[in-house]
């Protein structure tokens, strides 16, 4: 989910995987132990990691196939009831217009929900909407609406709901930082953005249960966007009623929010209405109050954890004890980075930019600082996801190199050369191992000082979403939907508003806009390909890690649980084996 998700003290607390941007966000990329984990870690300076955790027939086929995820268990056997718990973080907001991180991302998608899904194999999925229809050219969308379908009240979900909920994300007044990326291809969203219009020309209620969308192209993604909670439903009635409607959301999701204390905890409550299966536990409880993972999860307090570096010898010994409890989840899709902005110098030399990457040794700060959990990333698009390019050789460790380009660069003078700032989230604790080497190899390689400012995690999502950072870090991008737009459009297009670096390049973005368009799935992959090698080679990034293995610890009798590389509403399949 939208993809930003904090990343943990990489040398102190390997995420073992997750939505978003969160801290990540984009966007699983949720904090299973994922996010949660990783920020509970970085709070408590204590290992731990996170494990980030069919189409109807009149819906287009996904035009690549997504790998299954792995380590799915089945859930349809157990007893209903029983209580879930596990470690979290404080969310930045429950507001689903307002979501652009796994953190909140993870709990959203439990407690409202959106006309389409992404079920557990990683496909398209009917959710509120039973089934939809598609015109001949691409372009008109009729959704239909389960009769059953209702809100948390009772009251039963319109397709008005959808035109109200859709016109709200894209009201200059919600302030959404993800309506233009998630929802900008509707007809008539980014005229009420600019200001231009009241209303989204693109969405009407044909009856109470049938919606139709008009969108400005055929597009290949446009369901999967949907899935992202910019496009859930929300009751309008609560929304303009109560300026505190998130502490007690009336959602349409599995769960119901019961309870939230800041700091404390969160409680979700089974919703026995729910018009899929509803959920088999009978309570999420959320720890807000951090401590320490390990010891909890060995105490009983908590059924799962992310494991870090420092316990996962330990825990691979067949005679430990809670070795039966080890899980190990496939790679997430996820890439982390530090993100640069080249309006700001030094910045704007590209041979700078450039100098910086190939002066990074990736191999040796992964096998040696992060014991090869880690995977160096010299492109954008992870491995296994749909569109990865296993030729695209990226920038790497070339000190020589790196040199020459400082030397041609306008910035070789170390007396002119501005300040560098990078800025990441946190309160003061660790900037995480891999950083600082990486610091190390800047300094020695080049001679290039750079300075860390920390940033709380609300306050830092706010500033990088008003590109207010000469250069950010301590981040990841998680994917939302399996499609390379995902990332290489919705990060590097000069108008994204998720282009938080402001990267701008027109030949890039000829090629993102040709993608976004072309029918034949092979030409469209290839137009991927060139855009990403053109990204690389200017250097909008520093790539560093796509994730590895990911491992975590889960109670025996918790069955269900699915180990998947990107946040995904999936807690309802979860159920608790008698002991």
């Amino acid at each position: 989910m939208r993809k930003l998700f904090l990343l943990p003290l990489v040398a102190i607390a390997l995420l073992a995987v997750a939505c978003g941007e969160a801290v990540v966000p984009a966007g699983d990329t949720s904090p299973e132990p994922d996010a949660a984990q990783a920020v509970a870690a970085a709070q408590s300076n204590e290992s731990a990691a996170r494990d980030s955790d069919s189409e109807p027939a009149q819906a287009p086929a996904p035009e690549v196939k997504a790998p299954s995820s792995a380590a799915v268990e089945p859930a349809d056997t157990g007893t209903p009831g029983g209580v879930f718990r596990r470690l979290w973080s404080d969310p930045p907001t429950l507001d689903p217009h307002l979501t652009s991180d796994t953190t909140s991302a993870a709990i959203v998608v439990e407690v409202f929900s959106g006309l389409i899904t992404i079920d557990l194999d990683l496909k398209l999925a009917p959710d509120i909407a039973e089934s939809w229809d598609i015109s001949p050219d691409g372009t008109v969308y009729t959704f239909y609406i389960r009769p059953n379908a209702k809100f948390h009240d009772g009251r039963p979900v319109t397709a008005e709901d959808f035109v109200y909920s859709i016109n709200r994300a894209a009201s200059p007044l919600t302030a959404s930082p993800t309506a233009d990326t998630y929802i900008g291809d509707i007809v008539g969203v980014r005229d009420v953005l600019a200001g231009r219009a009241d209303r989204v020309s693109g969405i009407k209620a044909i009856d109470d249960k049938t919606l139709q969308i008009t969108i400005d192209a055929p597009k290949a993604y446009f369901l999967a966007k949907l899935t992202y909670p910019t496009a859930f439903v929300v009751d309008k009635n609560q929304v303009e009623s109560d300026p505190s409607w998130t502490d007690s959301p009336n959602g349409t999701g599995p769960f119901i929010l019961k309870e939230y204390k800041v700091g404390e905890r969160i409680i979700l409550d089974r919703f026995a209405d729910y018009y899929l299966e509803p959920a088999k536990i009978d309570q999420v409880r959320m720890n807000l109050a951090g401590g320490q993972a390990m010891a909890m999860y060995e105490n009983d307090e908590i059924d799962i954890t992310g494991v870090g570096l420092f316990d996962l010898d330990r825990l691979r010994d067949p005679n430990e004890p809670l070795s039966k409890d080890l899980r190990i989840a496939p790679p997430g899709f996820s890439v982390s980075y530090i993100g640069l902005n080249p309006e700001e110098p030094p910045f704007d030399d590209v041979k700078f930019r450039r100098a910086l990457n190939f002066a990074i040794d990736k191999e040796l700060i992964a096998d040696e600082v992060l014991a090869g959990l880690r995977v160096p990333a010299y492109g954008i698009l992870p491995p296994g996801f749909p569109g990865f390019n296993p030729e695209l050789e990226g920038l790497k460790f070339n000190p020589e190199l790196a040199r020459e380009l400082l030397a041609e660069s306008a910035y070789a003078d170390p007396d002119t050369r501005p300040r560098i700032v990078i800025t990441v989230p946190g309160t003061g604790g660790n900037i995480g191992l891999d950083l600082e080497v990486i610091l190390e190899m800047w300094r020695q390689n080049l001679g290039v000082e750079v300075e860390i400012q920390q940033v709380e995690w609300a306050t830092y999502l706010q500033d990088l979403n008003r590109k207010r950072f000469q250069a950010f870090g301590g981040l990841a991008w998680q994917a939302d939907y399996p499609d390379p737009q995902d990332f290489l459009d919705i990060l590097f297009h000069s108008e994204s508003e998720t282009n938080h670096g402001g990267y701008s390049n027109p030949e890039v973005d000829r090629l993102l806009e040709q993608a976004r368009v072309e029918i034949d799935t092979g030409k469209r992959i290839k137009l991927y390909h060139e855009a990403e090698r053109m990204i690389v080679e200017d250097a909008a990034w520093v790539p560093l890690w796509y994730t590895g293995e990911r491992h975590l610890l889960l109670k025996p009798y918790i069955k269900g649980y699915a180990l998947t590389p990107m946040t995904i509403p999936k807690l309802r399949h979860v159920y608790i084996e008698d002991n």
